[in-house]
């Protein structure tokens, strides 16, 4: 990824960050594994998985190996994700009832789900339906199933909130979707393990370990298990 937050402010600049993002999650499911992919910026992960795979995409609204976006001529109303995104089908794909598709959530047979985030403790908690903003509408949607039911729960996210304030955390201050629910963390400036004795940076981009501890006061950085990882511009 060669963006970050603080470099750009444009619509563009922001899209591209997200593509980055999305790439680096797809080019690390496990192949054959069944994920889910929450509404909003999760979902772009569709576009970006590599030909061959074997990853079944599932829709919360009730669908297996689904495709990437739809677009032009391919989009078909009645075929849409969670998040009312036209999306297309793959070979294989099936169809079933809500009810059945929320007892695969919660019944442990996704392998992996990512989800959005406003904060992400370093305990692995996760906040994403509600921030407290008098003039928001919260909604907790099928995050709260995906967050206990998946095998693993990864979260993309930007590091920093619009007020330049890091996102990880050493105490969520939003109301929780999950606890100690999180295993991986996307963001712009690197992916990050949530282990036992403290948050593990995988790789970073554009900022430092010492900037990383300087960032996120009172976060106990771990000794990564990545050392030779260099950082990317």
């Amino acid at each position: 990824m060669t963006a970050s937050t603080e470099s750009t402010g444009t619509l563009r600049g922001k899209d591209e960050i997200a593509a980055a993002i999305a790439r680096d999650i797809a080019a690390t499911y496990p192949d054959g594994a069944y994920v889910n992919l929450g509404i909003g910026q999760p979902t772009l992960v569709a576009d970006h998985l590599p030909a061959g795979s074997g990853v079944v995409l599932h829709t919360e609204n009730g669908m297996l190996n689904m495709g990437p976006a739809a677009r032009g001529d391919h989009v078909d109303p009645d075929l849409t994700n969670a998040g009312k995104i036209p999306v297309t089908e793959l070979p294989g794909a099936s169809y079933f009832h809500h009810a059945d598709s929320f007892a695969m959530m919660r019944g442990g047979h996704l392998d992996v789900c990512v989800l959005g985030a406003f904060q992400v403790s370093a305990a692995g908690d996760l906040a994403n339906w509600h921030t407290g903003a008098p003039e928001a509408i919260p909604a907790v949607g099928g995050a709260m199933d995906l967050a206990i039911g998946a095998k693993r729960v990864w979260v993309m996210m930007t590091l920093l909130d619009k007020q330049g304030r890091p996102k990880i955390v050493p105490e969520c201050t939003y109301p929780l979707t999950g606890v100690g629910c999180i295993d991986r963390v996307y963001t712009d400036h690197g992916t990050f393990d949530l282990a036992p004795d403290g948050v593990r940076a995988r790789d970073l981009t554009g900022i430092t370990r010492d900037e990383l501890g300087h960032l996120l006061a009172g976060v106990v950085i771990a000794d990564s298990d990545h050392p030779e990882q260099p950082v990317r511009d």
